[in-house]
């Protein structure tokens, strides 16, 4: 901008005087005008021809020789907040594995259950355990699989009572020191339910003991009481109590499976009119007798020939070839996996933090006393370091369990929805009353659960929910390993590229009628009368 200055020099004055004012003058515009800069001092780009003005004025454009300054805005809190909601959230910190991307924050989410355990903020949460909960193909198992194995450098141990699908034997052989026990297939293998397990530090002897009979009787019923499909009569429990009790003293607190069957055989040939054992010990008997001499014989009934390995990082149960006998089968070989792992783990002693992952979680809480070690199990894990994966497709599984209105099935929808840590995959649109009445969802996160892509999940820990994308941070190693559904390629479905058949070709395929034809070629079915003998045909 150009400055103008207009001079006005008074009548009457001596040429002296006239010097001093114009001297006066001059100094003044000198003092007045800016220091000089140089393009560089202004921050400039150098013109693309030369000039003050650059291009501008053959080009329509020019340079711009002063900084932009544009007032900063203020307004209140309230006001800043509707035009720029925060929703940037900080997340749960930096302690733990990576489990992916918080999609909201576009920052790297870390997670770890007992470290959410332990923290007294408000993040906090009151539980270790986990429900992880989605329709096929959403990255459930992906994700639990990428949780874990990435705990392992945090020195957690990862143990899978029952691999339904033998999934999960190929993660533990690709872990250096993993651990796969592998049931049935003519392996040998064989697992005591009814172990001991250690020692717990802290007890006496007589609490040690009652908890040892307590699972022992446990198990006991939840077997019988899941193959006969109704809850135990008195006299049933009682015949059951006095059959452990004499296989313990027989055995030298060594019990098993075949010896309660024969301790139950022994007192059902007893007549004892006032207690009526004798008629109680039938039933139990029959349904460990599937054990001992039916479709799982071999695999429960006598001691345990393996050990488990307590310095492994993953252990492995591996019950595929179990699971194609049925499903009641299926679900005694997980209550009897389950418990021998259970004696083994539930030391507090041991100092040792453990992922314990329930694939087919409903299968563990299909009758009453299942349902009740469940819940127990479940309220123990801060207890004895425990954090557990409970894996389901959909809330409907739990609809198997009991009958509708039951006590069975609402303990099951009651255990599954104190679950406080909830990672929700991709669901089907049959699953929003269940998200909304069972597990107590916002109307808009159940439909962002219908949206979510591969790999993406709700996770709410304590009172706070977070949208995380897992695979964002899956390497190639781990993509490869997890994966579940590679059978299904779809280059073997869709063939991406266009052939072209010749006419040669198109003959050969083409159908033949049944009776003979002057023309075999394709435009001998475009002449009318070829066209008639198809309709005929």
């Amino acid at each position: 901008m150009t400055r103008h200055a207009a001079t006005f020099t008074p009548t009457g004055l001596t040429r002296r005087e006239k010097h001093d004012l114009q001297k006066q003058i001059t100094q003044a515009r000198t003092e007045s005008r800016p220091a000089g800069s140089s393009r560089r001092d202004r921050s400039l780009p150098e013109p693309a021809v030369p000039g003050p003005f650059g291009p501008g004025i053959t080009q329509r454009g020019y340079w711009n020789l002063a900084k932009a300054w544009i007032p900063a805005h203020q307004a209140t809190s309230q006001h800043i907040a509707g035009i720029y909601p925060f929703v940037a959230d900080s997340g749960l910190g930096h302690r733990g594995p990576i489990l992916g991307v918080d999609l909201n924050a576009d920052a790297l989410w870390h997670f770890s259950p007992w470290e959410a355990y332990v923290d007294s903020t408000e993040r906090g949460t009151f539980s270790t355990n986990i429900l992880v909960l989605g329709a096929y193909r959403g990255g459930k198992s992906a994700t639990v699989k990428t949780l874990v194995t990435r705990s392992v450098a945090f020195g957690h141990q990862v143990v899978v009572p029952s691999d339904p699908k033998g999934e999960w034997v190929t993660v533990a052989e690709a872990i250096p020191g993993g651990r796969v026990i592998r049931l049935g297939g003519g392996t040998g293998t064989r697992l005591n339910p009814l172990d001991r397990g250690p020692r717990r530090t802290g007890t006496s002897d007589e609490q040690h003991e009652q908890m040892v009979k307590q699972r022992r009787i446990g198990t006991l019923i939840a077997l019988i009481e899941m193959t006969l499909g109704n809850r135990l009569t008195a006299v049933e429990h009682a015949a059951i109590l006095d059959a452990l009790e004499s296989c313990i003293t027989r055995t030298g607190d060594r019990p098993t499976l075949r010896g309660v069957y024969g301790e139950l055989g022994r007192l059902a040939g007893e007549t004892d009119a006032a207690f009526r054992a004798a008629e109680g010990a039938i039933q139990p008997r029959f349904v460990l007798r599937r054990f001992v001499e039916g479709d799982l014989s071999g695999l429960f009934e006598d001691e345990s020939t393996v050990e488990f390995d307590q310095d492994a990082p993953i252990v492995v149960t591996d019950t595929s070839e179990l699971f194609a006998r049925g499903d009641l089968a299926a679900q005694l070989t997980q209550v009897c996996s389950t418990a021998w792992i259970q004696a083994v783990i539930s030391d507090r002693a041991a100092r040792r933090t453990r992922y314990v992952v329930r694939e087919e979680g409903w299968r563990d809480m299909t009758s009453l006393s299942s349902l009740q070690m469940f819940q127990q199990w479940l309220k123990l894990s801060r207890h004895y370091g425990i954090s557990n994966i409970v894996i389901l497709h959909k809330m409907g599984d739990l609809d198997a369990v009991g009958d509708d209105g039951s006590l069975e099935r609402s303990l099951a929808y009651s255990i599954v929805g104190d679950i406080e840590n909830k990672f929700i995959f991709r669901v089907n649109h049959q699953e929003q009353a269940a998200l909304r009445t069972r597990l107590n969802l916002p109307a808009p996160h159940v439909e962002m659960a219908r949206q979510l892509r591969k790999g993406e999940f709700l996770a709410y820990v304590g009172q706070y929910s977070y949208l995380v994308d897992c695979f964002a941070t899956s390497t190639p190693w781990e993509y490869e390993l997890f994966a579940t559904d590679d059978a299904v390629n779809p280059a073997d479905l869709d063939d991406a590229t266009l052939r072209v058949l010749a006419p040669d070709e198109l003959d050969a395929l083409w159908p033949q009628p049944a009776t003979e034809r002057t023309e075999e070629s394709v435009d001998g079915w475009l002449q009318p009368g070829a066209r008639d003998l198809t309709e005929e045909l």
